[in-house]
């Protein structure tokens, strides 16, 4: 019964795998089609071994080139404290969008601390500042659950949203594959908390 067990398991977590890498490479051939008021930027961890995590870069780069090509009027940078380091993701991520050259206006949600969070957190200071499109930016393989939590959530309601890949490959062999596992269990785990 285990051996069935952990083959049936290893099975669901290979399809959500599947779903999730055609989903992100989809979003990541199909860029957004229309302008809109902010691009969300969702956190990550801030550094890796003493340098700027290459994820959360290829993230705020691909903000960044919406912003430079005239589809995004400011950014909106989503991320608390990096438990590892201290570091606010969101002021790191506004720091390596200034070193890339975007001079426009910076908004920051400086709390959250996981995906639905970014979004929760996010939604009022999109508000407040009149937001009504917002594109948001992630990874590809990050891409399926945000979208999912941010149907569940209601934050699809509330917004005009579309959604933008990193392109950019960030992580090495051995840590795409943690990634990788790490986000097909969080996609189980978010389903099991009825995010979805």
């Amino acid at each position: 019964m285990g051996l069935v067990l952990a083959v049936l398991g290893l099975v669901a977590g290979m399809a959500i795998h599947i779903v999730v890498t055609r989903h992100g490479a989809h979003v990541l051939a199909n860029p957004p089609s229309r302008d809109a008021d902010a691009a969300l930027v969702l956190g990550n961890r801030a550094f890796i071994d003493g340098a700027p995590n290459p994820c959360l870069a290829s993230r705020v780069d691909a903000a960044v080139a919406l912003a430079q090509a005239g589809r995004v009027k400011r950014l909106v940078m989503s991320g608390g404290v990096d438990h590892e380091d201290g570091r606010i993701e969101a002021e790191a991520m506004e720091g390596l969008a200034r070193a890339a050259g975007y001079t426009g206006p910076v908004l920051r949600e400086s709390a959250s601390q996981s995906t639905r969070e970014n979004l929760r957190l996010s939604r009022p200071v999109l508000e407040a500042a009149g937001v009504r499109r917002v594109i948001v930016v992630t990874e590809p393989s990050h891409l399926w659950r945000t979208r999912q939590l941010a149907r569940g959530s209601g934050f699809e309601s509330a917004f005009d949203v579309q959604y933008a890949a990193a392109p950019a490959p960030c992580r090495r062999w051995d840590r795409a594959a943690r990634a990788s596992l790490r986000e097909v269990a969080a996609v189980v785990n978010n389903a099991l908390r009825g995010d979805y």
